[in-house]
């Protein structure tokens, strides 16, 4: 059965997988450089702004599932992270590929996951992109990816993984719009992360109300 991750756990996933590739010198990765790669700009959607307290809950997480691994080079006590991905789900280089490229930037058509995967790995061309869609799409014991229903006033079907779970398609979205409103269903790890990262904030903030308040009385009681 398919192991489930939560968005912020596929953010971390994909991120690791591209930078492999992209920047081979500098991985495995450190925490610090995930949490950039997580949250840059470029190649994302969307773009967003996880802490290390987040991206290293989602590590935890998914050295649980046996998908990222700790890992120390030889004289150096920093520790780095490497993905597992392509092991565990027996993926070659055009299902990590194209894969990642839809854990980092979300439902796409054959056409712009040529032109976007072709960072990690150059497709022959748009039969050999849907030849590879279709591998992800008949995986065993379960799929990777699915095809999207067509969207009024789009002419292309749009492909999406599911790693995170199902995909909700949103039929009251303007047709006009380039993407549509593409929802997915948060698991539940995914809300009580949420939570407990809001918590820990209110914490904080507390205790440094209460060290305001005793500074206070110090200088004026």
């Amino acid at each position: 059965m398919l192991t489930m991750l939560n968005n912020l756990e596929v953010r971390v996933l994909g991120s690791l997988v591209e930078k492999q590739v992209t920047t081979p010198e500098y991985y495995p990765l450190t925490l610090n450089a995930l949490v950039q790669a997580c949250n840059q700009k470029n190649n994302r959607d969307p773009v967003v702004s996880f802490d290390e307290t987040m991206v290293t809950h989602a590590i935890d997480s998914l050295r649980e599932k046996n998908l990222v691994y700790l890992f120390y080079r030889s004289g150096n006590r920093v520790p780095k992270y490497k993905h597992m991905i392509k092991e565990i789900f027996e993926l070659n280089e055009q299902e990590l590929a194209l894969l990642t490229v839809l854990m980092l930037r979300g439902s796409q058509t054959v056409g712009e996951l040529r032109e976007r995967g072709a960072r990690l790995y150059e497709f022959s061309g748009l039969d050999e992109v849907e030849q590879t869609l279709n591998s992800l799409m008949s995986k065993e014991p379960q799929a990777l990816l699915a095809r999207l229903p067509r969207q009024p006033g789009h002419k292309e079907a749009r492909y999406a993984h599911l790693l995170a779970g199902d995909i909700i398609i949103d039929q009251t979205s303007d047709a006009g719009s380039s993407e549509g409103k593409e929802i997915r269903r948060l698991t539940e790890t995914e809300r009580l992360l949420k939570l407990e990262h809001e918590v820990e904030t209110l914490s904080n903030e507390i205790k440094n109300l209460r060290q305001e308040l005793e500074d206070f009385k110090r200088q004026f009681g």
